[in-house]
């Protein structure tokens, strides 16, 4: 039987990859301390492992494929297959950003004031590259975490990642510029996605993750109504496409079925009661698939 050996991210990842896997239709389960999870699909052989690496081992083709984020793809000047965007993280959908932070009241105005400082980051490449394109030497050391603390005692400025900024802003730093955005990606190895076995089982994997991704924050909503009532029904409802209606058998009612954002649900449903519709249901999404 052949496999896809697969890098899933431990750390700050790993519960939201599990989650989004789950709802793709694959039951993860880890035992103890064990780096090897138990997928409940005999083709997938998986292994965790740091974010950061796994772009690494991808390329070097020690893994088929693997989930890390864009910012460590460039950083380890991966050459890999992009197979798909995963738009997800540990606390947003929105992207992360890797952005140069200074002391808040400090003298550093600029990038140009940059010049000659001394610079931590996890990801001294990006950093390095972006400063020159912007005329900047600077002195960029590697940081094994927890940035925020050493400006401006120990360093002049860090790069680093944030989904909110709330933890730049609690150590009175500011944001002076940003070098990157990044998402997650499923990426693959250049060998492997030749392989025709494994490129199916990768995209066959990528269809089932988006579709996941695609149903957050999503609901179906069906309801019933008078068939001479589906006009003002329609004008208030949003739909992804347009709505499925169909006629009830022997009746002058129709039922009506959309997806709508999930957010909006609790708006729409009185105006939809007062409207006419009845028999209102709310359902929860998995998958969508386009």
């Amino acid at each position: 039987m052949q496999q896809l050996k697969l890098g899933l991210p431990k750390g700050s990842l790993q519960e939201a990859t599990f989650s989004l896997f789950k709802r793709a239709g694959f039951n993860i389960s880890l035992r103890g301390r064990s780096y090897f999870p138990m997928v409940d699909d005999p083709e997938l052989d998986t292994v965790l492992m740091r974010a950061q690496e796994i772009p690494r081992y991808v390329d070097e083709g020690v893994l088929d494929a693997g989930i890390s984020g864009y910012d460590w793809i460039r950083e380890n000047e991966a050459d890999v297959v992009e197979v798909a965007e995963l738009v997800y993280a540990k606390q947003t959908a929105a992207p992360v950003r890797l952005v140069i932070a200074v002391a808040r009241d400090g003298p550093i105005k600029t990038l140009a004031d940059l010049q000659g400082r001394r610079i931590a980051t996890e990801l001294v490449h990006v950093t390095g590259s972006f400063l020159r394109q912007h005329g900047v030497q600077a002195i960029i050391e590697f940081s094994y975490g927890a940035t925020e603390v050493k400006v401006p005692r120990l360093v002049d400025a860090i790069a680093d990642l944030t989904e909110t900024g709330s933890s730049l802003a609690a150590n009175n730093l500011r944001i002076l510029a940003t070098i990157l955005e990044s998402t997650t990606r499923l990426h693959a190895n250049r060998a492997a996605w030749e392989d025709h076995w494994k490129r199916e089982k990768l995209q066959n994997l990528a269809v089932l993750l988006q579709g996941a991704l695609r149903a957050e924050h999503k609901v179906g909503l069906k309801m019933n109504l008078p068939e001479d009532r589906m006009g003002d029904i329609l004008a208030i409802l949003p739909s992804m496409k347009h709505p499925t209606v169909s006629k009830l058998v022997n009746s002058d009612w129709v039922a009506v079925e959309v997806i709508i954002d999930e957010h909006a649900v609790r708006d729409l449903i009185p105006l939809l009661k007062k409207a006419g519709a009845q028999d209102i249901i709310e359902y929860p999404l998995n998958k969508v698939i386009p």
